[in-house]
Formats: structure tokens, sequence, C-alpha cells
């Protein structure tokens, strides 16, 4: 989990859900088994760094 005061683009467990066509839960199961890296919130809520999300994404579509 990372933690930081930088101002970075964030998506929300549902926006990443959105982009992969999954369920957000699959989404927080991937945080949670460490496949994407979260930031949590003052409130604790799983935010996603947008670059490393988009990423991920482009990498799974050139693999499949």
């Amino acid at each position: 989990m990372i933690r930081t005061n930088e101002a970075r683009p964030l998506l929300t467990p549902a926006e990443v859900a959105s982009l992969f066509r999954v369920d957000p839960k699959t989404v927080t199961r991937w945080a949670q088994a460490g496949k994407l890296h979260t930031i949590r919130t003052l409130g604790g809520h799983r935010r996603f760094d947008r670059a490393e999300v988009m990423e991920k994404l482009d990498q799974m579509q050139r693999a499949g």
C-alpha cells in the first residue's frame, strides 16, 4: 500500500472495474492479492494510481 501526499490522478475501484470490465469486488481482490497497489484515503477508501492502472490495462490487452 502506498501512502503519499503527492497530487496524482486517482481512480476509485468502480472506475478501475469499468476500465477492466469486471466487478468492483474483483478489483478489491486484485488489490488484496497485491496485483494493484492501493492508496488509502483518510476515510480508509481504496484509490488506485491512474498511470499504474492504465499500464496494467495496456499489458493485459497486449497479452490477450
